[in-house]
């Protein structure tokens, strides 16, 4: 009996192709550069996500210089004479 054959009497769905790779079937963004409208949007989330990552280092690094090393005594603020 094939693995077809016996999939289908036990009542389970076929198999899937086991392609490693998946090809991305939608529209270039234009005809003569490789990259597609899915990856486009993709990079925009990316890049989206990765800017407000950056923010929020930039925030947490503002708080540890402002605050927390003179705090802890690690060094002194030029302004708090």
């Amino acid at each position: 009996m094939g693995e077809a054959k016996r999939r289908k009497t036990f009542g389970l769905p076929p198999k899937k192709s086991n392609t490693k790779t998946k090809y991305d079937q939608s529209p270039r963004l234009f005809e003569w550069i490789p990259f597609t409208i899915n990856q486009r949007d993709k990079l925009i989330k990316l890049s989206i996500k990765a800017s407000w990552f950056g923010i929020g280092g930039l925030v947490i690094l503002w708080v540890v210089v402002r605050f927390v090393g003179p705090a802890a005594g690690w060094w002194t603020l030029s302004d708090s004479l």
